[in-house]
C-alpha cells in the first residue's frame, strides 16, 4: 500500500511566502488631511425682494456664484447710504452702516461684468449729483474769485495809502481777505473710487464730506495698503474709515485735513491667493485690518456654466436702479447721520445673537481661533441690519425702527460671513502644501489611481496649479507622511547613465474604491 504524501512532502522545494507577498503590502489607516469646511451659499432671500431679484438675475446671466453679486449688493447699499446713517444698538453703542467686503474667486469668473451691472445705477446717481451741483459750484467759484480780487485790490490800496489812512484801509483789506478765505467751493460729488492711495483717500474723504467707497473687481488696494508706493504698510485711514474715528492729517506744504467721522466702504473681488498674502502684511492682523472685512470664498462655476442663461429681466433691472438711485439721492441730503433704532423685538434678537457670539469666543469655543474677527461680528450684524432696513424702506427708513425680521435676516448673513471667515483665516494660516495635497488627493480619488509615476501625475494635473514638476514635491511628501501614498524603492542603477526613472508611487487602496 502506497503511503499518502504529507503536507511537508507537498510543499517540499517551495519557499514559504509571507502574507504581504500574496495580498500586497499592508496599509495602515491613513491620517486625514486638515478637513475642508463645507461653506454655506449666500442667503439671497435675506435681502429685500428688489435687491434679491437683482442678485439672482445677475448671478444667472453672468453664471457666477450668487455670493459675488450678494456681497457687492451690501457694499452698493452702503455706498448709497453714504455713511449718512448710524444704528443705535443699545445705550451709547452705535454702528455706522459702512462695510468692508472681500470675495475671493479665481480669474475667469466674470467679476468685472458683475461689478458693472451692480454699480451702474451708482454711476448714474454720481453723474446726476455732479449736474445738480453744477450751478452751486459755479456760483461759489465766481463768488470766491470776485472776493479774492476785491481783497487783492484792497490790499494794494492799503499798501499805497498815506500814513493817516493806512490803518483803516489795512483793516478793510484784512476783513475782505478773511471773507474770501471763508468761501468754500464745493468739489464735484464722487461716490466711488477704485485705485486710490491712502493719501488720496484722505483727500477724497475731506472733499466728499467724509464719505467714499472703494469698489473694485481686483485686489490692488491690498498692494497699496502693503506699501506699493510708500515702501511701508499704510493702513491708518482704512482702520479709521471703517470705525468712524476722527482723522487729522498734517503734511508739510499741504493744507491740514480733518474728518470728524469718516465712513469708508469697500467692496472687493480678489483672487484666492490674495487672501493668503494679505495675512502677511505687517500689522494687518495685529492692528485689526483683517478683522474688519466680511469675507466670502464661494465655489467657482467655471467648467459647468450654462452657456444660454436667462437674461436679467428689464423690470428687475429697472426696479433695482429706481430703488438704489432713490436711496442714494435721499441720503445725499443728510448732513448729520440719520439715527436708526431697534424695535424692542429686534433688540431681543440682537441680544440673543450677542449671547451666542460671547459663548463661542472664549477659550475652547468654536470662534476662539478667529476671536479678533468674531469680536466684531455683532457690530457687523448691526450694520447689515441698518443697510437691509434702508433698502427695505428706501424713502423713509430713518423714520421707523428696525424690525425683528430684518435683524434676523442680518443674523443669517452674519452666520454666513462667520463660516467663510473661519475658512479664510484657515487659509491665511495654513501650510501652503495643504491645499496642493488636497488637490492631488482629489485627483487620485477621482481617477481611481492605484499607482503612478510622478511624471504621469504631473501630466494629468493643471499647469495653472502645478507649473513645474517640482511643485508636486511638498504635496507628495505630505500625502506620504499622512499614509495616503507610498513611494516604491527606486530600481537599481545600471551604470549606463541617462535620466533616472521617474519616482513611482502606490496609492492607498481606499482611494480606488467607488465610495
Amino acid at each position: 500500500m502506497t503511503a499518502q504524501p504529507t503536507d511537508a512532502d507537498l510543499w517540499a522545494g517551495f519557499d514559504a511566502l509571507a502574507a504581504e507577498e500574496v495580498t500586497g503590502p499592508v496599509w495602515d489607516e491613513p491620517v486625514p488631511l486638515t478637513a475642508r469646511r463645507d461653506l454655506p451659499i449666500f442667503p439671497v432671500n435675506a435681502l429685500p425682494p428688489w435687491l434679491a431679484d437683482m442678485v439672482s438675475a445677475v448671478a444667472e446671466e453672468t453664471q457666477t456664484p450668487a455670493d459675488l453679486a450678494g456681497c457687492l449688493a451690501l457694499a452698493v447699499i452702503a455706498t448709497a447710504a453714504g455713511g449718512r446713517a448710524t444704528v443705535c444698538v443699545r445705550g451709547r453703542w452705535r454702528e455706522p452702516v459702512n462695510l468692508y467686503t472681500a470675495v475671493a474667486l479665481d480669474p475667469g469668473n466674470r467679476k468685472s461684468a458683475v461689478f458693472a451691472l451692480m454699480t451702474e445705477p451708482l454711476m448714474a446717481v454720481e453723474k446726476a449729483l455732479v449736474e445738480l451741483s453744477g450751478p452751486a459750484r459755479a456760483e461759489a467759484e465766481t463768488t470766491a474769485r470776485l472776493a479774492k480780487a476785491a481783497a487783492d485790490k484792497a490790499a494794494a490800496k492799503a499798501a499805497n495809502a498815506e500814513a493817516g489812512m493806512r490803518d483803516q484801509l489795512t483793516a478793510e483789506a484784512v476783513a475782505l481777505a478773511q471773507a474770501a478765505e471763508e468761501i468754500k467751493v464745493p468739489c464735484k460729488p464722487q461716490l466711488v473710487a477704485d485705485d486710490v492711495t491712502p493719501e488720496n483717500l484722505a483727500t477724497l474723504l475731506t472733499e466728499q464730506e467724509g464719505r467714499i467707497s472703494v469698489l473694485s473687481p481686483e485686489g490692488g488696494i491690498f498692494d497699496i495698503i502693503a506699501g506699493r508706493y510708500s515702501g511701508a504698510p499704510n493702513m491708518e485711514i482704512f482702520l479709521k474709515g471703517h470705525a468712524g474715528d476722527m482723522v487729522r492729517v498734517n503734511r508739510q506744504g499741504r493744507e491740514a485735513q480733518h474728518i470728524e467721522h469718516p465712513a469708508v466702504t469697500m467692496g472687493l473681488a480678489v483672487q484666492p491667493e490674495v487672501l493668503e498674502s494679505i495675512g502677511q502684511i505687517k500689522g494687518a492682523d495685529g492692528r485689526g485690518l483683517l478683522a474688519r472685512f466680511l469675507y466670502a470664498q464661494p465655489e467657482s462655476l467655471v467648467g459647468r456654466r450654462n452657456l444660454t442663461p436667462d437674461l436679467i429681466p428689464d423690470d428687475v433691472a429697472e426696479a433695482y436702479a429706481r430703488h438704489l438711485g432713490g436711496l442714494a439721492m435721499a441720503m445725499n441730503g443728510w448732513t448729520d447721520p440719520a439715527v436708526l433704532t431697534l424695535s424692542p423685538e429686534a433688540d431681543a434678537v440682537m441680544l440673543a445673537y450677542q449671547k451666542v457670539t460671547e459663548s463661542r469666543i472664549g477659550k475652547g469655543g468654536s470662534l476662539a481661533a478667529i476671536v479678533k474677527w468674531a469680536s466684531k461680528r455683532d457690530g457687523a450684524v448691526a450694520r447689515i441690519a441698518g443697510l437691509l432696513h434702508l433698502a427695505t424702506h428706501t424713502d423713509n427708513g430713518w423714520t421707523r425702527p428696525i424690525e425683528a425680521a430684518t435683524l434676523a435676516d442680518a443674523a443669517r448673513l452674519g452666520d454666513y460671513f462667520t463660516a467663510h471667515a473661519q475658512h479664510v483665516f484657515d487659509v491665511m494660516g495654513a501650510d501652503p502644501a495643504q491645499e496642493a495635497a488636497h488637490q492631488v488627493l482629489a485627483h487620485i480619488r477621482d481617477a481611481r489611481l492605484t499607482g503612478f509615476t510622478k511624471r504621469e501625475l504631473f501630466r494629468q494635473l493643471s499647469r495653472g496649479e502645478f507649473p513645474a514638476m517640482a511643485d508636486l514635491d511638498p504635496a507628495l511628501a505630505l500625502l506620504e507622511e499622512h499614509g495616503w501614498l507610498r513611494q516604491q524603492p527606486p530600481p537599481p542603477r545600471t551604470g549606463r547613465g541617462g535620466r533616472p526613472p521617474s519616482p513611482k508611487y502606490d496609492a492607498h487602496p481606499r482611494l480606488a474604491r467607488s465610495e
